[in-house]
């Protein structure tokens, strides 16, 4: 069975790294362009890794990880958020799901409030999407009322400068109300314990200061490296997309988190990976693979 894309279940997937207990949950679907999301790949070849439809558009999941760990709750991206979130147009386009990360963890009986820390890769829509929520008042205010949001300082400042590729993907209504509420915890560009068990670190290449998660507790390791590869179709060093910022930095990040992976036998967690969340790489001759890993 998939583990990715599987909608607000009540026993989605988990792994248990030590004392750490990570959750999949899927916070909510959405297709992009099959060519942007290839980049300089011809059609021809990432078409063969992954389902395209009509409009050249690829699915994506985009799943968020909630870890415990000594009593805290920890979760790690949060989605596109609500699809009422985006105009007629971007609905019509993306195709989000009817569901997102909060329909996830009330399916499994955790509720906003309970959420302790947030950790965001970066703050392109589909990651950080889903951390503001309708105030009911005409705004927005943070999903998670009792959390800490912690992301890298200079993605929040790329972000509120919309230092980006694709217009809009740093959305106003994800970070203001993030600011004004004085949630933000900003790591100083550089590697940092967040809590015993998860430290982020700067994986640059889709955005100049993408951080990846690093999962690990009683000698078993996990890395999200966020968007330096967002399924395993892109494992390929070229395969990165045509959104990154800095595409040559990406491929070397890629191969050396690769290596690591391969070398070390740690699991690699991909975000939005339509089918599968957790895989294994391995190297042979030169080149990387990629075999999903049961979650059952």
């Amino acid at each position: 069975m998939p583990s990715a894309r599987i909608g607000p279940v009540r026993t989605p997937p988990k792994i248990h790294l030590g004392d750490l207990t990570i959750t999949a949950l899927d916070g909510g679907g959405l297709w992009l362009d099959g060519g942007a999301m290839f980049g300089i790949i011809p059609k021809p070849l990432w078409s063969k890794l992954v389902q395209v439809d009509a409009f050249n558009r690829i699915p994506l999941a985009t799943t968020c990880f909630l870890t415990e760990t000594a009593g805290k709750k920890i979760l790690v991206e949060t989605g596109t958020g609500p699809a009422a979130k985006y105009d007629d147009k971007e609905q019509g386009f993306f195709s989000f799901s009817p569901y997102w990360i909060v329909n996830s963890l009330e399916a499994i009986g955790v509720g906003r409030e309970e959420i302790d820390l947030v950790i965001l890769t970066h703050l392109h829509f589909d990651h950080a999407g889903g951390g503001t929520i309708a105030d009911g008042r005409g705004g927005y205010g943070p999903t998670f009322p009792r959390a800490k949001y912690v992301v890298q300082r200079g993605e929040w400042e790329d972000a509120v400068t919309g230092h980006a590729v694709m217009s809009g993907t740093y959305r106003p209504q994800n970070l203001a109300p993030l600011e004004v509420a004085g949630v933000l915890s900003l790591i100083g560009n550089a590697p940092a314990e967040i809590c015993p068990g998860i430290t982020v670190r700067p994986m640059p290449g889709h955005t100049r200061h993408q951080q990846a998660v690093i999962f690990e507790s009683g000698g078993k390791r996990a890395i999200l490296p966020g968007d330096l590869m967002p399924t395993a179709a892109h494992a390929g060093l070229r395969y990165n997309m045509a959104y990154d910022l800095l595409p040559f930095e990406n491929m070397v990040n890629k191969k050396a988190l690769l290596e690591e992976l391969a070398g070390k036998g740690d699991l690699l967690f991909i975000g939005q990976d339509p089918a599968e969340f957790c895989w294994r790489s391995s190297q042979a001759q030169g080149r990387f693979s990629l075999a999903p890993v049961n979650t059952a």
